[in-house]
C-alpha cells in the first residue's frame, strides 16, 4: 500500500494538532515562534539526514509502504513530514510537561 507510511504521519499530525488546539499549548499562544521552531528543527535534521547520507551512514531501505518519490537519494518524500512531526510532538509534549509543572506547583 504505497503512501500508507506518509498517510500515518499526516493522521499522527492532525491528531497532535487537535490536542495542541484543545490545550492551546503551542501555536495558540505564539504562533510565529512555533512556526519558526518546527521549520529550524526540521531543516537541522534535513541537513543531518544529508550529511549522514553522504556519509554512507543513512540508507533508504525498500518498503511498500513509501511512496516511491525521493528528494534525493536515500531521501524519502516522507522524510520531511517525520522531521516536521517530530518536531512538533516534542514542543507539544514540552508545552504540556510545562503546563503540568506549573499546575502541581
Amino acid at each position: 500500500m504505497a503512501g500508507l507510511y506518509l498517510l500515518a504521519l499526516l493522521v499522527s499530525a492532525a491528531g497532535i494538532a487537535l490536542l495542541d488546539a484543545r490545550w492551546r499549548l503551542v501555536f495558540a499562544p505564539a504562533p510565529w515562534r512555533a512556526s519558526a521552531t518546527i521549520l529550524i528543527g526540521t531543516v537541522f535534521f534535513l541537513v543531518w539526514d544529508l550529511v549522514g547520507i553522504a556519509t554512507g551512514v543513512f540508507v533508504k531501505g525498500d518498503s511498500p509502504l513509501l511512496l516511491g518519490v525521493d528528494l534525493a537519494p536515500h531521501l524519502p518524500i516522507e522524510e520531511p513530514v517525520f522531521l516536521a512531526f517530530l518536531c512538533y510532538l516534542a514542543l507539544v509534549v514540552h508545552a504540556a510537561a510545562l503546563r503540568r509543572k506549573r499546575v502541581r506547583a
